[in-house]
Formats: structure tokens, C-alpha cells, sequence
């Protein structure tokens, strides 16, 4: 599999190997919609959260508010 594009046989090849029965018509469909979320996936890893902090450190209602209306 190349890792720029996933082809049909490669999508039968992956499902197979997941024990997961794929049939043939839906093989390019898989394979299209394997391609889109790996580009996806590939942009979000571009992105730099720099000194963001993780989710659990977020504390609903603990913010202070600090602009006027």
C-alpha cells in the first residue's frame, strides 16, 4: 500500500487481514472514503497546538470573566 493512495485491492487486502468480509462493489467506495479521512488526519497533524493545554485541564465555570459588555 503507498502511502499517498489506497487502492481497491489494497482496501480488500486491509479488510481481509481485519477478518472484516468486504465485498467486492464496495471496494472503491472504501477506498475512497480510506483516502479522505487519512487526509484529513494528515492536516490535523500539520496543526501547531503550541502551549495549548490538554481537554482535562479545562475547569467548566472556573473562568473569570474579564470584558466588559
Amino acid at each position: 500500500m503507498s502511502p499517498d493512495h489506497l487502492t481497491p485491492s489494497d482496501a480488500y487486502r486491509w479488510a481481509a487481514r481485519a477478518g472484516l468480509p468486504l465485498p467486492a462493489d464496495r471496494l472503491d467506495a472504501v477506498a475512497a472514503t480510506a483516502d479522505h479521512i487519512h487526509s484529513v488526519v494528515a492536516t490535523l497533524r500539520e496543526i501547531d497546538f503550541g502551549d495549548t493545554p490538554p481537554a482535562p485541564a479545562y475547569r467548566a465555570g472556573e473562568e473569570k470573566p474579564d470584558a466588559a459588555v
